[in-house]
């Protein structure tokens, strides 16, 4: 049976150790830590906090790790937001190595005004490769490139460019965000696996619905049937939930949080029996 994960900023006005817990009440037995989740990124990253979490609840042995993104930008315009940009990502595969993860998920970037990329955007992105390529050689952290969604300024969301920067980067490997992709062309999922699933590293599963994007899966046909496609491609690594908790009519309590999440993991379970 597969990695059933759900990333912290699920759970993000909590304590690091109120997540792991309410995360093992869920039966997931894995967790991406998302580097921004408040009470982990307001307190300079404390790792220890995190592996002590990780000792004491054992039926989350599975740590996967998300680069920092909602305010950063490795391909800015801006050269002093794209530095401090490069050195978090950076910084992450180390606190990745300490939490003992052994996938790290990072962002392509974007161009900074909501305009189709230029050259110097592109330029910019192969410096952000460059400098993380040289990181990688000093880890033993997979390293997965994210797809994004299909909007005017970003810089890596359809498969063939996926495609084209793992065959330009042997080192790199994919971050298949659902999302994303089903919410781009009606067949741009097949099209990731049929050309990327070689490299695939994570899966970030979610569902989308009209424009709304990260919903629970809801035990949704069309989710059995992603799961399905996935599962045919023979991808083995962790399914991450990717729910924005902001989708729904309420702000939901945690134990609100924790049934769903449990409704979700029965799902996959159900889908791989």
């Amino acid at each position: 049976m597969p990695v059933f994960a759900v990333s912290s900023m699920f759970f993000h006005e909590y304590t690091l150790k109120e997540i792991f817990s309410y995360v093992g009440a869920s039966g997931l037995n894995g967790m991406e830590i998302w580097i921004e989740t408040p009470d982990f990124w307001l307190r300079d990253c404390p790792v220890d906090e995190v592996i002590a979490c990780k000792k004491n609840q054992p039926e989350i042995p599975s740590i996967t790790v998300h680069a920092p993104v909602l305010d950063l930008n490795p391909c800015s315009i801006n050269p002093r937001v794209a530095a401090v940009s490069l050195e978090y990502i950076v910084r992450s595969i180390r606190l990745a190595e300490l939490m003992g993860a052994g996938v790290l998920t990072v962002h392509p970037g974007r161009r900074t005004a909501k305009r189709p990329p230029s050259d110097a955007d592109f330029a910019r992105f192969d410096r952000y490769i460059t400098i993380l390529r040289e990181a990688a050689t000093t880890t033993e952290v997979k390293i997965g490139m994210e797809n994004m969604e299909p909007i005017v300024n970003s810089l890596l969301c359809t498969p063939e460019r996926m495609r084209e920067l793992l065959d330009a980067e042997p080192w790199l490997l994919f971050t298949l965000d659902v999302s994303h992709a089903i919410s781009g062309k009606a067949d741009d999922l097949v099209t990731y696996l049929e050309l990327c699933a070689d490299r695939l590293t994570n899966v970030h599963i979610s569902r989308v619905e009209g424009k709304r994007l990260h919903l629970p899966l809801d035990n949704h046909p069309d989710m059995a049937r992603v799961i399905g496609v996935l599962g045919d491609c023979g991808y083995a690594g962790p399914f991450t939930l990717e729910i924005d908790d902001l989708n729904f009519t309420r702000p939901l309590t945690a134990q609100e949080k924790v049934a769903v999440l449990s409704v979700d993991r029965a799902f996959l379970e159900h889908c791989f029996c």
